[in-house]
C-alpha cells in the first residue's frame, strides 16, 4: 500500500507520523519558508523607517500570526475556518506595496486599522467568493503576481543601495559585492546542489551572507542583548487603529488578491494528495485568511497566504499528512514568543537582506509569467487584458511621483501598483470575456485555459465538507 492510499480507512491528510519523523519535516517546511515570511516585516519597515527593535517586533508578530494561521488551516476549527489540508501560511507580499503607501500617509494605525477591515471583508465573502473565483482566471492572476514581483524588485534595490540617494554610503561597492555576492551563491547552490539544501538556497544565502558581513563591519547586533527572551506582542501596540477610506479599499482588494492566490494553491494541494475539495472547505479555507487580517490587524503583524513553496515540497516529498505543517506552524509560533530572534532578524545588514529578496522577489515575477502561460491568447482579446493591466500597474513602479498631484486618498488606491493592477485587469476581463456586448449571438463567455476549466476536475461538486 503507498502513501497515497488510506490505511485502515483513513485519508493520508489525517494519518500522524511518527513523533521523530513529524518534527524533522516540520522543521523542514520552516526552514523553506522562512526567508520569505520574515522578508515582508523587514521590507516594510525599512520603508517606514523604522528602528530595528520596532522591526524586530514586527518580525516577532508576523511569526506569532503565521503560526497561528498555519495551525487553523491544518487542523481546522469546526465547520467555520481551516482547510485542513497540509499547508504552511506566512506574510504575504502582495499587500507590501499598500501598506508602504498607507503607513507613509497615515501611519502604522492606519495600516492595522485598514487590515482589520479589510479582513472582516474578507471573512464576509469567502463563501461567495468561493463560487465566482471564475471572475479571477489566469489572465487576471497572472498579470497581478507579475506585477507584484516587479514593483518589490525596488524594494530589494533600497534595501541594498540605501533608501537616499543623497546619502554619502549610497551604492557603496561593499554592499553592492555582498548583494551581488549573495545573488551568486544562491544560483550555484540551486543549480549545483540537490535535496534539502537545495531546497533552502535562499535562507542559506541569508545565512553566509549575515556572516561574511561581520568582518565587514556592516553588522549591528548590539540590541540583541538586551532584547528579552520570551515576550508576546502587545495588542496595537502602536495605539487605536484608524480607517482611512483609501487604505480600507485598498487592503480590501489585497484580499481579493490573496483569495485568488489561496484558492489556487489549494487547488493545487487538492491534485497532488488527491483529496477533492468542496466549495465549503475552499471558503474555510479563504476565511482563515481573512481571519488572519484581523488578526494581524490586532497583533501588529501582516495578512497571510498559502505559501506556494510549501505547495511545492508537498508535491515534492510526497508527504500528505495535515499534522507535519501543524509542527511547522507551532514552530512558528513558538519562534514568535522570542523577542531575542525577531532583533537578530531585524539587525541583518540591508544588503543581505536585498540580494535575498532580489532573488525572491523576481521569483514572484517568475511565477506570475508562469502563470500567463495559461492563458489562450489566440483569438482572445487576453493580450490586451495583460498588457494594459502591467503598463497601468508598472506607472506608480517606474514614476513614484506619478500621481502625486491627485487627492490624497485616491492616490493611495491607484498609487499601489498591486491594487491598480488588481482593479484594471478584473474589470477588463469582465468587459472582454464575460459581458455580452459585442459577442456573436449565443457565443458563450470565453473560458480561460487552466481557470474554470482547471478546477472542475478537482473540485467536489458537494456542498459541504
Amino acid at each position: 500500500m503507498t502513501d497515497a492510499q488510506a490505511i485502515g480507512g483513513k485519508s493520508p491528510v489525517d494519518e500522524v507520523p511518527p513523533a521523530g519523523r513529524l518534527l524533522v519535516l516540520g522543521v523542514q517546511h520552516v526552514l523553506v519558508m522562512y526567508a520569505g515570511c520574515v522578508a515582508v516585516p523587514l521590507i516594510v519597515g525599512s520603508a517606514l523607517n523604522l528602528d530595528t527593535r520596532t522591526i524586530g517586533l514586527l518580525v516577532n508578530a508576523d511569526l506569532v500570526v503565521a503560526g497561528i494561521i498555519t495551525l487553523i488551516q491544518t487542523l481546522g476549527i469546526g465547520k467555520i475556518l481551516g482547510v485542513r489540508l497540509p499547508i504552511v501560511t506566512g506574510a504575504t507580499f502582495t499587500a507590501v506595496t499598500p501598506m508602504i503607501l498607507i503607513g507613509q500617509n497615515f501611519g502604522l494605525a492606519g495600516i492595522y486599522g485598514s487590515m482589520i477591515v479589510s479582513g472582516i471583508f474578507g471573512l464576509l465573502i469567502a463563501v461567495p467568493f468561493s463560487r465566482i473565483i471564475r471572475f479571477f482566471p489566469p489572465v487576471v492572476t497572472g498579470s497581478v503576481i507579475t506585477i507584484i514581483g516587479l514593483s518589490l524588485i525596488s524594494a530589494a534595490a533600497g534595501l541594498i543601495a540605501g533608501s537616499d540617494s543623497t546619502a554619502p554610503g549610497y551604492g557603496a561597492v561593499p554592499g553592492l559585492a555582498l548583494a551581488g555576492g549573495i545573488v551568486l551563491l544562491i544560483v550555484l547552490i540551486t543549480r549545483f546542489v540537490r535535496g534539502f539544501i537545495g531546497q533552502i538556497a535562499v535562507l542559506t544565502g541569508l545565512v553566509v551572507g549575515a556572516l561574511v558581513a561581520i568582518p565587514m563591519g556592516l553588522t549591528d547586533f548590539s540590541g540583541v542583548a538586551t532584547a528579552p527572551w520570551f515576550g508576546v506582542s502587545t495588542p496595537f501596540l502602536f495605539g487605536a487603529p484608524q480607517f482611512p477610506l483609501a487604505g480600507v479599499i485598498s487592503m480590501c482588494v489585497v484580499m481579493l488578491v490573496i483569495f485568488a492566490e489561496s484558492t489556487a494553491d489549494m487547488l493545487a494541494v487538492s491534485e497532488t494528495i488527491g483529496e477533492p475539495l468542496t466549495p465549503a472547505r475552499i471558503a474555510r479555507g479563504l476565511a482563515a485568511d481573512g481571519f488572519s487580517g484581523v488578526l494581524g490587524g490586532v497583533l501588529n503583524s501582516f495578512p497571510d497566504t498559502i505559501f506556494a513553496q510549501n505547495v511545492g515540497l508537498v508535491q515534492l516529498t510526497g508527504v500528505r499528512s495535515r499534522f507535519v505543517p501543524a509542527v511547522a506552524g507551532a514552530i512558528l509560533l513558538l519562534l514568535g514568543l522570542v523577542p531575542k530572534f525577531g532583533e537578530v532578524v531585524a539587525s541583518l545588514p540591508g544588503p543581505v537582506v536585498g540580494g535575498a529578496g532580489l532573488i525572491m522577489f523576481a521569483t514572484v515575477t517568475a511565477v506570475g509569467i508562469r502563470t500567463l502561460h495559461k492563458v489562450r491568447f489566440d483569438g482572445t482579446n487576453n493580450l490586451m487584458i495583460v498588457a494594459v493591466s502591467i503598463g497601468i500597474g508598472m506607472l506608480p513602479v517606474v514614476a513614484p511621483s506619478f500621481y502625486e498631484k491627485l487627492p490624497a486618498t485616491f492616490g493611495i488606491i491607484v498609487g499601489s501598483s498591486i491594487t491598480s493592477c488588481v482593479i484594471v485587469a478584473f474589470l477588463l476581463n469582465l468587459l472582454f470575456n464575460h459581458l455580452p456586448w459585442g459577442r456573436p449571438p449565443g457565443q458563450p463567455p470565453l473560458a480561460d485555459v487552466g481557470s474554470a476549466a482547471a478546477t472542475r476536475h478537482v473540485v467536489d461538486p458537494r456542498t459541504d465538507g
